[in-house]
């Protein structure tokens, strides 16, 4: 394969350290939205009382609309977990 990357432009270090951390830092965003998510689901199933369904359609919608932000966020850098270094993926 190195008769393919001969064309390629060097990338600088700090511009790959830069994308890396870019991308640990979406992905823990998003991993972090999803817990908010999980947790909001929780919190409605367990409502009692108008107020408190109310409360929680209001959590669980906000999460979800994060959450959707944070994919979205993911999906536009390309972000793929399987390029992430070993110890965050056995976070997921």
């Amino acid at each position: 394969m190195a008769w393919f990357r001969r064309g390629e432009p060097k990338v600088p270090a700090w511009q790959l350290r830069e994308k890396q951390e870019e991308e640990l830092a979406v992905y823990m965003d998003v991993r972090k939205a999803q817990t908010e998510w999980e947790r909001a689901i929780i919190v409605f199933e367990e409502a009692v009382g108008e107020e408190q369904i109310d409360y929680a359609i209001y959590m669980l919608e906000a999460a979800e609309l994060k959450y959707q932000m944070n994919l979205r966020a993911a999906k536009r850098i390309g972000l793929n977990r399987a390029q992430l270094p070993i110890r965050h993926k056995a976070e997921a």
